[in-house]
């Protein structure tokens, strides 16, 4: 063989030799993802339409009519959400929006709050039990040891062994909707919620659910039916509609037993007759839906303070900045029948410190 064709054999080698390293790396690539893909399907949290919820504790009051009560309704935002952070999905550039120590001093703001208050019945939205955004602290049972003798219930709407969205990635979230009460609870249940995010977004999404409570009611037939939600928020408008209705029937269902009706919490709408004026709506913010509350059959009170914004954007940081940046929102209230007498509705403004919402509060009395 002489010195031509061998330069003629190895140039067509190299090309050979580039395409099948080029090859084994898209297949390992591919590789990757299928595995990644098939982990996060093999773990995917998937609930039945209706679950027992988890029950601990025996609240010791006795639930009776015509007694004062003290509701309190708070999405403590996993307690990574105070007045330093900003957050990805709401304009911010943040996905882990507090270390350790500011995770620790924003629950102990929250408890301070929980007790200075001290609810008869409390709800909880966005409390974690085992996620990296809030350094795997377990909330839920540092909150129910600090209510010592209550009833703690708790329903997942978003668990994912591991979500890869963004970079850095959220990771590994365990997370829920909580109520404690000073009342024993007859039954407590996970209903499920609509879920219209499709393949594959669904597998690492929130499965959005209503944690129901029944709370017998001394010397009657009746029952208290405590209702806790976390509606949808990101989704065009239909996703709301859906949840909405499935509570709106939920309402009608309690209402026709002749029960009591609390359901409160973070709509992520506002009421259609609430007055939103002192919150005008800023081009380019996330804006949040509407309930007609005209659509809901049957004697109902819907309950938001006007006065004080229930939740401020997320598109920057609180602290120091100018606070008519900001959007506000009337989103956390609540929906209560008329066979109870609400003395008070009102929402504290404690600055966003602890939380990127306020909690409300209702004063109120069976009929």
């Amino acid at each position: 063989m002489n010195m031509k064709s061998s330069k003629k054999i190895q140039k067509r080698s190299l090309p050979a030799k580039l395409l099948r390293i080029i090859l084994t790396v898209f297949l390992v690539i591919l590789l990757a993802v299928v595995c990644f893909f098939a982990f996060l399907s093999i773990t995917e949290f998937k609930p039945k339409d209706h679950e027992d919820a988890a029950v601990s504790g025996e609240g010791p009051k006795e639930l009776k009519a015509g007694e004062p009560l003290t509701v309190m309704g708070w999405n403590i935002g996993y307690g990574a959400l105070g007045d330093n952070a900003d957050f990805f999905m709401d304009g911010g550039t943040s996905v882990q929006t507090a270390d350790r120590s500011r995770l620790d001093s924003n629950l102990a703001g929250i408890l301070k709050e929980i007790r200075d208050v001290s609810p008869d019945l409390l709800l909880l939205q966005e409390v974690d039990r085992s996620s990296a955004r809030s350094h795997n602290v377990n909330e839920y049972e540092l909150i129910r040891n600090e209510l010592t003798g209550c009833t703690a219930s708790f329903a997942n709407n978003f668990k994912v062994a591991f979500l890869p969205y963004p970079m850095p990635p959220i990771g590994k979230v365990d997370s829920g909707i909580a109520s404690f009460t000073a009342f024993p609870v007859s039954d407590a249940e996970r209903v499920q919620l609509p879920v219209l995010f499709k393949w594959p977004v669904s597998m690492v999404n929130l499965k959005r659910c209503l944690l129901v409570e029944h709370i017998p009611v001394a010397g009657s037939d009746r029952q208290l039916a405590l209702i806790n939600l976390h509606l949808e928020a990101y989704d065009d408008g239909e996703g709301k509609a859906a949840q909405t209705k499935m509570l709106e029937d939920i309402l009608l269902e309690e209402q026709e037993k002749g029960n009591y009706v609390i359901a409160g919490g973070d709509f992520n709408q506002i009421f259609s007759s609430a007055d939103t004026g002192r919150y005008p709506a800023q081009e380019g913010k996330w804006q949040a839906g509407e309930i007609d509350v005209s659509g809901i059959n049957g004697d109902w009170q819907f309950l938001m303070d006007e006065d004080v914004p229930s939740c401020r954007s997320l598109d920057q940081p609180y602290a120091g900045a100018d606070k008519e940046a900001f959007q506000y929102y009337l989103i956390d209230g609540f929906i209560v029948s008329g066979n109870i007498r609400v003395e008070s509705a009102e929402t504290a403004d404690l600055g966003f410190i602890c939380s990127d919402h306020n909690p409300v509060v209702l004063r109120l009395s069976l009929e």
